[in-house]
């Protein structure tokens, strides 16, 4: 499935150790919808990984207009998935022991497999990500879904994290639009509407990490500095899950794309969803 490179795999960090978390770590995260872990890899792994990531995101950047020629989902940030099927050495990142297993424990279940993974890089002056849901795109059968949210640089206060909308999570799905203007301010006026508490983390080290579950509200302001804001994403949802019905054009295109050959109601499981930890295993 992976694609072998000039890489020796054997001089790169396992990331198989345990990170441990603490019982209001999680209960924490089960009330809001979302968390933030500082130092979830360490400065020399995240030396190790951020170039070999950013040079595969480097050659299949799409984008062949200005930042201030493209619409505001263009301008939010660089996307790239299946980063992990691409390179044998970014599939050590993304498929780690050590990052599912803290998604299992914040989401209290025995084993996750992976959904996909999704690099967001955020060009120098790139426009901000509008309010939304994750899981609107997901064919998935459950709320036990979440989203690891990685800087591989130093996220400044000025560029920011994520904002999210705590408890937000515990609605289920709000709305079936998409991420565009119009999903932000329908969803801005729900948060204000329900009287939501939103929050921020501010900035970030390299290797921090925030999780947020597919139902959370989230948004993420531009970036004003000259800087590329660099982050990979792993999604990660519960072992056992089975597919929904798409009822969607968002939810059929992501079936067709991650869950390939699968219909609603079979187990959620193909060669590119592997079970990436099981408790006791």
């Amino acid at each position: 499935m992976t694609v072998k490179e000039n890489i020796d795999l054997s001089t790169l960090p396992t990331l198989k150790e345990s990170y441990d978390l603490t019982k209001e770590q999680v209960e924490s995260y089960q009330e809001k919808g979302h968390i933030l872990l500082r130092n979830v890899a360490t400065q020399d792994e995240i030396d190790i990984f951020e170039p070999i990531i950013s040079n595969r995101v480097k050659e299949l950047n799409y984008h062949d207009k200005p930042v201030e020629e493209r619409d505001t989902y263009g301008k939010a940030f660089i996307q790239i998935g299946r980063l992990w099927e691409q390179s044998e050495a970014i599939a050590r990142f993304v498929l780690a022991k050590r990052f599912a297993k803290i998604a299992a424990e914040l989401m209290g279940v025995d084993g996750v497999r992976i959904y996909h993974d999704q690099a967001l890089y955020k060009e120098p002056h790139g426009g901000h990500t509008p309010w939304h849901q994750d899981q609107i795109y997901w064919p998935l059968d459950t709320d036990k879904t979440i989203t690891m949210w990685i800087p591989l640089v130093p996220i400044s206060e000025e560029v920011g994290s994520m904002t999210f909308a705590s408890e937000s999570h515990k609605a289920g799905y709000i709305s079936k639009v998409v991420i565009s203007d119009e999903s932000h301010r329908t969803l801005e006026q729900y948060v204000k509407g329900k009287g939501l508490q939103t929050v921020t983390y501010g900035a970030m080290a390299a290797g921090d990490a925030t999780f947020h579950a597919g139902w959370t509200l989230h948004n993420a302001p531009g970036n004003p500095t000259d800087t590329m804001r660099k982050v990979m994403t792993v999604i990660y949802y519960a072992d056992g899950t089975r597919v929904a019905e798409p009822d969607s054009n968002a939810r059929r295109g992501d079936l067709q794309a991650w869950l390939p050959g699968l219909k609603a109601g079979d187990l959620a499981q193909t060669p590119i969803n592997p079970l990436l930890y099981k408790k006791g295993e």
